[in-house]
């Protein structure tokens, strides 16, 4: 038993570990902001406030606008052009890799692997993957093995998917941008919007088929994401949706977001905002979601029914599982995604009928890089996190 809460603390500690900012402002809800009773009472105060689709609504809007404005996004910045680089194009059985980036803003580059089936033909689904803050570098972020066979199987089933960087992780953090910086949830969530762009603006795409998943912190990328855009089709926020806690990161709680002078939520109603579109919550006995079947999956699902739409909400949650987006974790996300996304799960599926990831080819940091000693990162890029945002 020792050995087990052992390996819990090491895993959720690179979801912790990053909260370097004090919290000394009174509107941040950080990390386990409260007990879970405290959150279960919470939840029954905030259902008081809507007992139809129309008094959702209006609180739907609050909380939405309470987002963007607590992540400093109530206006926009102006969407200028991405200019995608694409480098070194790879194909194996079934699908293909290409490394590529994108100018989020002028100048600053976000850095991701875009993976498109091979055999594919007409209009097919895409499928973003934010990832989460696994701290050990030579594992981490979209170079994990756990990533690439998300994005391998998903490719092969028939959709195009993008796994791209953190602020701070991967490529973005040898290009000098750290993580933990106040700013980090609005350049986030900014990033997120802009490869959606352009994700959205492949010519092979299906614009009404674009799904997001993600764990742990790319869980609250995936939610806040599917909150504030409604071009997500269909989400699968993996790990990290809790009554209780709302996130262990700079890059999800500390901006703002969930209170305000004017309003107050958590990350259940956040992920409601999903509603009436296609969500699955993935959820274990070993962390924050813990709680999910009884507590903030039945009152998200409660908020779908003002839809009509109770059975477009699952919850997939494993008691004796613990914080990871593992093979048992993807295997109740492919099936939702392929129900929702309409992708072909047959071609993934070995002789028993069984999900098999073992005809994905696992790579190196060095094929996943964008940008290397032949091709370096153009010299007027910017490479500080002060210069991100010049107001």
């Amino acid at each position: 038993m020792k050995v087990v809460y052992l390996l819990l603390i090491i895993v959720l500690s690179g979801a912790l570990s990053c909260l370097a900012q004090s919290n000394d402002n009174p509107m941040l809800c950080m990390g386990n902001y409260q007990t879970e009773s405290e959150a279960i009472l919470q939840l029954k105060r905030f259902a008081e406030s809507y007992k139809n689709l129309e008094e959702w609504q209006v609180k739907a809007k609050v909380i939405r606008e309470g987002i963007l404005k607590g992540a400093d996004l109530s206006v926009m910045p102006a969407k200028t052009d991405l200019n995608p680089v694409y480098r070194n194009k790879r194909e194996y059985g079934g699908y293909s890799i290409e490394n590529v980036a994108i100018e989020s803003l002028p100048g600053f580059y976000v850095t991701g692997s875009i993976y498109k089936p091979t055999d594919a033909k007409g209009k097919l689904p895409a499928i973003l993957c934010p990832h989460g803050h696994w701290e050990k570098q030579e594992d981490y972020g979209r170079y994990r093995e756990d990533m690439q066979k998300r994005c391998a199987t998903l490719a092969k089933m028939g959709a195009v998917v993008i796994s791209y960087d953190m602020l701070g992780y991967g490529e973005m953090g040898e290009f000098g941008f750290v993580h933990r910086y106040p700013k980090t949830l609005k350049t986030q969530l900014w990033n997120s919007i802009r490869v959606l762009d352009f994700i959205a603006s492949l010519p092979e795409v299906d614009k009404d088929r674009i799904g997001v998943t993600g764990a742990s912190g790319g869980g609250t990328q995936t939610f806040l994401l599917t909150a504030v855009d409604d071009r997500i089709a269909v989400s699968v926020p993996a790990v990290m949706v809790s009554a209780h806690f709302f996130g262990g990161c700079v890059g999800e709680s500390g901006m703002p977001i969930h209170k305000s002078e004017n309003h107050e939520t958590s990350n259940v109603e956040i992920a409601a905002l999903a509603a009436p579109r296609p969500m699955l919550l993935i959820s274990d006995g070993g962390d924050w979601t813990k709680n999910n079947p009884e507590v903030e999956f039945p009152y998200i699902q409660k908020i779908y029914g003002f839809y009509n739409k109770k059975g477009s909400v699952e919850n997939w949650h494993l008691p004796n599982e613990n914080h990871d987006y593992g093979y048992s974790k993807r295997m109740g996300m492919y099936p939702f995604m392929a129900k929702y996304l309409k992708l072909d799960i047959k071609k993934v599926k070995n002789k028993k009928g069984e999900i098999d990831e073992s005809f994905v080819v696992l790579e190196t940091h060095g094929q996943m890089k964008v940008f290397n000693d032949e091709n370096p990162l153009p010299s007027g890029a910017i490479r500080s996190n002060d210069l991100i945002w010049k107001d």
